[in-house]
């Protein structure tokens, strides 16, 4: 704390505090359902009066609270983030400024910004940013208190689909003339936050612009992750993280260090955006000129497909998702690019950020080597275990999934395609179940076989801490080299030439051992719920919500109210994660300083 905070006694410094973080997260939660009310409705004159006067105190708020925090942290602020902070401050002062100097009065030279500063965007982009950053804050003293990160996680989540199913029910949100149920609603924003793509509804007939821009962002949100976006915004916007705090933000974005975890977020949120806007700018070259939209539907479109593809969402605007008659044929660099997105989005962040420190490693070897003409000393284990399990597993999916679907399909659901259309389109639906959710071809017309290897993909998905879900092809790895340990007899399980610890087999263990009582469980509620369904579409749909894949054999929109709600929660766990589901309903247990006997138990 500040000069101030010496005088005081701690206890009433740490009841100051709490008091605090509690207002500003009430004024932050008020605003944020003010400007959704405000964006949602048409407003009479005096109900805007009533918004604009809470806008005004929400500023005023804000702008009391920072320059108490300036005066009082100002070392603090100093040490650790004084260009961030003050440049916030800038922005924040500078919207009262129409408050202070009426427009009249202005300065010449002033006139041309003072528009800007007064534009009602300008003032709920710094009101946004300010309510994010104090909810980060909030989220960061529970942390602080030790809750269990597991039950903080999903609880963020079912914060985030509760203001995303608000924003989908407003007006606004649909097309004149069509209104959306609150059941639909929460479906469309569980399957938008936990990126699966399942809907009740279809999009293109149903939301309008706006409402298609909040399932972009409610996507987006999803795929990033919730908890890592919250701790940018704690870590970059505040630098006063406590040791506690810093642990449990790591384990939750997948860092190394804890030196490392900023940078570790800025290249989640570096690679999300960087790969998504050239992914963007690709969709466009493909499909410019052929669907008959102008050049603003065009970029909403390829933006909007880009974020579903690269979160794994599977999400589409187009009738009939991508297996749209305008779009199926004589696309193929257009398939190609959405299934680039879905792996790039499916293997996982932390092998992104491997891949950019094996690549920069290389580059700087080469250079030392050929301009300065030195051989610096070599790092072979540079490329992770975590990585290669990964990507070799991912490839060995992939061959072995366009395989079977060009073997299976070539004259069934893929007939009348050139040869090229059906090459491209094998490895489309060989991407997209892992699990990305689009479908090109109309799922009922495969054959038995291709649908049952579809719902295995669906099962295993992408890879640990990615926008995919599964019970990822890490556990799947590790299961499967544990099984060959036990086969050959061996002590320990290992690949390539490292040992894996016991908790994580453990873990993989208990994650396809949950994985398969959920898949049970829901299956059997949903055959009881809906008993006029046929029970292999029932399976294939309970496979597909918890794999978070958005495949559906076309009985999503016929399911009753019970059963929709069902489905959400079998995303939100599928997306959140079982294990993390579980441990968010148990308290840990503190370990035992002892060991008991070891007995063997008979298992043949």
């Amino acid at each position: 704390m500040g000069i101030i905070s010496k005088h005081i006694p701690q206890r009433w410094q740490n009841m100051v505090s709490m008091l605090t973080a509690l207002l500003s997260f009430v004024v932050a939660a008020v605003f944020i359902a003010t400007a959704i009310i405000d964006y949602g409705f048409n407003l009479t004159p005096t109900e805007m009066g009533y918004v604009e006067s809470i806008y005004r105190f929400v500023r005023l708020f804000f702008v009391v609270l920072f320059t108490l925090r300036l005066t009082t942290n100002w070392r603090q602020i100093w040490k650790n983030n004084f260009v961030s902070t003050i440049i916030l401050g800038v922005l924040l002062y500078i919207s009262i400024i129409p408050d202070i100097i009426p427009a009249a009065a202005a300065p010449v030279w002033f006139a041309r910004f003072y528009h800007a500063f007064t534009a009602k965007g300008y003032l709920l982009s710094i009101l946004g940013i300010f309510s994010v950053m104090e909810i980060s804050r909030s989220v960061v003293s529970i942390t602080r208190r030790k809750t269990n990160p597991a039950l903080l996680l999903a609880v963020t989540f079912l914060v985030i689909i509760f203001f995303g199913t608000i924003l989908l029910m407003v007006p606004r949100s649909t097309l004149d003339g069509v209104s959306i149920s609150l059941v639909d609603a929460l479906f469309t924003a569980t399957s938008s936050v936990c990126v699966t793509g399942l809907s009740t509804v279809e999009l293109a007939t149903t939301f309008s612009t706006d409402g298609l821009i909040v399932i972009a962002l409610l996507i987006q949100i999803g795929g990033l992750g919730v908890m890592t976006i919250t701790s940018f915004f704690a870590l970059f916007f505040m630098g006063n993280t406590g040791l506690y705090d810093q642990f449990a933000l790591r384990d939750m974005v997948g860092s190394d260090t804890l030196s490392s975890l900023m940078s570790t977020l800025l290249y989640i949120l570096g690679f999300t955006l960087g790969i998504e806007a050239i992914g963007a700018l690709f969709i466009w070259t493909t499909i410019h000129g052929e669907l008959g939209m102008g050049l603003t539907d065009e970029i909403l479109f390829s933006v909007f497909h880009s974020i579903s593809a690269f979160c794994n969402a599977g999400m589409s605007t187009l009738n009939g998702n991508l297996g749209n008659p305008m779009i199926i044929e004589g696309h193929g660099s257009f398939f190609i690019t959405i299934s680039l997105l879905i792996i790039l989005g499916g293997i996982g962040f932390p092998i992104l950020v491997n891949f950019k420190q094996v690549l920069s490693y290389h580059v700087r070897y080469l250079f030392a080597k050929i301009v300065r003409h030195k051989t610096p000393a070599r790092y072979p284990h540079l490329t992770r275990l975590n990585t290669k399990i990964a990507i070799s597993w991912t490839l060995l999916l992939l061959i072995v999934g366009t395989a079977t679907f060009a073997l299976t399909e070539w004259n069934g659901a893929f007939a009348g395609m050139t040869i090229s259309d059906k090459l491209v389109h094998s490895f489309f639906n060989s991407a997209a179940p892992r699990t990305g959710g689009f479908n090109s071809v109309n799922l009922t017309s495969f054959s038995l076989l291709a649908l049952i290897v579809y719902m295995i993909l669906m099962w295993i998905g992408g890879a640990s801490q990615s926008t995919a879900g599964g019970i990822k092809v890490n556990t799947f790895g590790v299961a499967f080299a544990s099984f060959m340990s036990v086969v050959r007899d061996e002590r320990s399980v290992r690949m390539f030439n490292r040992e894996i610890s016991d908790s994580s087999v453990r873990r993989a263990y208990a994650t396809i051992f949950g994985s398969v009582i959920m898949i049970l469980t829901c299956f059997i509620a949903l055959m009881i719920l809906e008993p006029e369904l046929d029970t292999f579409d029932i399976f294939f749909e309970t496979i597909s919500a918890l794999g978070t894949v958005g495949a559906s054999l076309g009985i999503t929109a016929e399911l009753s109210v019970a059963s929709k709600v069902l489905v959400a929660v079998m995303m939100f766990v599928g997306r959140v994660g079982i294990i993390t589901v579980a441990m968010s309903l148990f308290s840990r247990k503190e370990q035992p300083h002892y060991r008991l006997p070891e007995e063997n138990v008979i298992i043949n």
